[in-house]
């Protein structure tokens, strides 16, 4: 069994959005677990599958002035805050029903995936570790509305300032685990990142018990792909609730 790591694409914020939706529900045949890093056709932001839109296009038209160019907008089927995925490098891992690190508990899951992360940064001399401790007075403007804004337990944060570099949502179902994520580049700085790529998934390799493997990007269904964009760009989605 090898970590497979597919081809980085560039889609829309719905498309990039059912992809990963997907490879959690249709992909982790025979028990493998499976990476992609990708981009956005457009800037775009993403928010928590349990955040309530009304908050969201606040908290978006407070930080909004008239040099901010039109973004698109999409619900995640994982949890979190908002994202803002203009200058962030984006990735996903499902992890299948059944193997070790799925089963952990979300937070065990979590650190251990950001710990892989926080050692590639190092390597190239970032100063990156896992934040240890929960602020005991974070609330809905903090880490569970606004992602960047202020680091929750097990992100990955600068040792000195506390500044967040990295975070990251989950959902588990009985397929496996998806968890998505974000790492702020003007946070970490200068970064090879097809090194830091590199690195990262041998991490996550070492982690799972296994090694990391390139390979083609799956046959998935396109009309299925094509349905669950649609769902994901339609206002239903947006407003669920």
């Amino acid at each position: 069994m090898n970590l497979e790591i597919l081809p980085t694409r560039l889609a829309g914020a719905p498309e990039n959005m059912a992809i990963d939706f997907l490879l959690l529900q249709r992909y982790p045949n025979g028990g493998t677990p499976r990476f992609r890093h990708y981009g956005w056709h457009a800037p775009a932001f993403t928010f928590g599958y349990s955040q309530k839109i009304a908050f969201v296009r606040g908290e978006l038209s407070a930080r909004a002035d008239s040099s901010t160019p039109a973004f698109e907008l999409c619900r995640r089927p994982t949890g979190g805050g908002i994202v803002d995925h203009r200058e962030d490098w984006t990735y996903a891992l499902v992890i299948p029903r059944g193997h070790a690190l799925e089963e952990v508990r979300a937070s065990q899951s979590y650190r251990e995936v950001h710990e892989a992360l926080a050692a590639a940064l190092r390597i190239q001399g970032v100063e990156a570790v896992t934040k240890l401790a929960a602020d005991p007075d974070a609330g809905e403007g903090g880490p569970a509305g606004v992602c960047f804004q202020q680091a929750e337990i097990y992100d990955v944060v600068h040792p000195r300032s506390g500044a967040k570099i990295a975070g990251a949502a989950q959902k588990r179902n009985k397929h496996g685990l998806l968890f998505q994520g974000s790492i702020w580049r003007p946070a970490a700085g200068a970064v090879d990142w097809d090194k830091f790529e590199a690195d990262f998934t041998a991490g996550l390799a070492a982690a799972l018990g296994t090694t990391a493997e390139p390979v083609p990007w799956p046959e998935l269904n396109e009309d299925e792909v094509s349905g669950l964009t649609e769902q994901y760009s339609s206002p239903e989605w947006l407003a669920y609730r």
